[in-house]
């Protein structure tokens, strides 16, 4: 026995090693939910708390599209309906588009402002116009996704802000990206269409990977503090198409980055992939019976000042540097076998392919002059306001829209409940309903106002008319 002693320590060793790796892994990994999977078969390349229960936010949008599109499909409405906006709509925390009570849009501009634009507004607005109400909706919702197998996962809005027991998982998420695709492929364009211009204001996507990653073809991102960054991305490469879900980045771009990571190694074809044991399918990965995971601290907490809704343009956190060699421990074996490949960080850098942007509009559908007409007369419900050095454009139904402040404000009494009084918080910042508009608008938008601004300002004393030329400006 004692001849033996010396081959069994090497192996002791090894064993102690790799269960260690197991003891910590989980835990360094616990801040992010991580999944592939190949959306023809389901088979799942990867998995990393992939049925751990998580907020979903917006990642509910993608439901409340599929709820939408399937009674598109039956005939029971139409993509040219009229729907309209109700005050509870109309009150619902940013992103929105902030549109008066009363205001009509078609379904098929509002899938494109939610689906685009992460609206919340427009969410609840599809929700009462297919569903009779947010409640009735959202057991539309469940109903469809008990159907779909999707076991881990419970909705209680349209739109995904936070309340008691809105919950999915990395799986659940995965299963209903594979439905879209499956169930609806004549409507599959709304989960990648690259921009929408609403007037003179013009939206990309928040879903960094599209115009950027090679291949990507959809679907949706979403944030509240309780659950961090999220994304549910798909990509297609010689005729292979991937499905990558991320729950829980630091960052919009860190979950890009994650995502595009993810497909990376999806798409690599590697020669040691029979060294890796079978994950088997998407519907038959084991759900884990936890509470999920609360990130407010680390996401909002007191030392983060970061934007808090979809509309997320922050690209510090991370950077590409940390981003390049974020890999889990429990994939840092399969990441070091595998051949170079260009950095996400870096592909991300880019600016977004040139692409012209989809034109969204409020009343009836429209083509051809009518749709420029309409086009110009949401243009004309956009003033410009000057801010210091910027011009800015506000659109004069958009009461206020706090853009990316409101789901923090939302959120931040909640820890996962329902938004608190989000029309109290609009109402406290109307200028935050401003949005920035086309890169080329500024100086034109700016140049007549300085000599009128101007001329007012030299004479006050001499001519005393402070009174008719404050007129316009009321």
């Amino acid at each position: 026995m004692h001849l033996l002693r010396p081959l069994l320590r090497p192996s002791l060793k090894w064993i102690l090693a790799v269960t260690m790796l197991a003891v910590v892994a989980p835990r360094m990994a616990a801040a992010e939910a991580l999944l592939v999977i190949e959306a023809d078969s389901g088979k799942v390349l990867q998995a990393d708390n992939a049925t751990m229960p998580w907020y979903p936010a917006s990642l509910s949008k993608l439901m409340t599209a599929y709820v939408t599109l399937a009674a598109v499909k039956q005939g029971r409405v139409s993509l040219d309906t009229l729907i309209t906006v109700s005050p509870t709509a109309a009150s619902q925390s940013p992103s929105k588009m902030g549109f008066r009570p009363g205001t009509q849009v078609t379904v098929d501009n509002a899938l494109k402002m939610m689906l685009v634009k992460s609206a919340n507004d427009m969410a609840v607005v599809l929700a009462e116009g297919i569903g009779g109400s947010v409640d009735g909706f959202a057991g539309m919702m469940n109903q469809t996704a008990q159907k779909l197998g999707m076991t881990q996962t419970s909705y209680v809005n349209p739109n995904g802000l936070p309340a008691d027991g809105q919950i999915t998982s990395a799986r659940d998420m995965a299963i209903l990206a594979r439905a879209i695709i499956r169930d609806l492929p004549e409507y599959e364009y709304f989960v990648h269409i690259p921009s929408i211009r609403f007037g003179r204001r013009v939206t990309a996507n928040f879903n960094k990977l599209i115009g950027r990653y090679p291949g990507a073809d959809g679907f949706k991102t979403g944030f509240i503090c309780a659950s961090g960054y999220n994304l549910v991305a798909s990509a297609t490469r010689d005729g292979k198409r991937l499905i990558a879900v991320v729950l829980g980045a630091s960052s919009g771009r860190m979950r890009a980055i994650r995502a595009a990571q993810l497909l990376d190694r999806g798409f690599t074809n590697n020669g040691l992939a029979w060294l890796k044991p079978s994950l088997g399918t998407v519907d038959n990965l084991v759900p884990i019976d936890a509470s999920p995971p609360n990130l407010r601290e680390e996401m909002c907490g007191g030392k983060h000042k970061r934007p808090a809704s979809d509309e997320d343009q922050e690209d510090t956190v991370a950077s590409a540097g940390s981003a390049g060699g974020g890999e889990t421990n429990m994939n840092f074996f399969a990441a070091g076998l595998q051949a170079a490949m260009p950095k996400p960080s870096e592909l991300l850098a880019l600016p977004a392919a040139a692409s012209e942007p989809v034109i969204v509009y409020t009343g009836p559908t429209k083509t051809g002059a009518a749709l420029i007409a309409a086009a110009a007369a949401d243009s004309e419900k956009m003033q410009p306001v000057k801010h210091g050095k910027r011009t800015r454009v506000v659109i004069k139904i958009n009461k206020p829209d706090a853009e990316t402040k409101g789901d923090l404000k939302g959120d931040a009494k909640s820890d996962g409940k329902a938004a608190a009084k989000p029309a109290r918080h609009a109402a406290a910042k109307p200028d935050a309903a401003v949005a920035k508009p086309l890169a080329n608008k500024p100086a034109a938008a700016a140049k007549p106002e300085k000599p009128a601004a101007a001329k007012p300002a030299a004479k006050p004393k001499a001519a005393g008319k402070p009174k008719s030329d404050a007129k316009p400006a009321s």
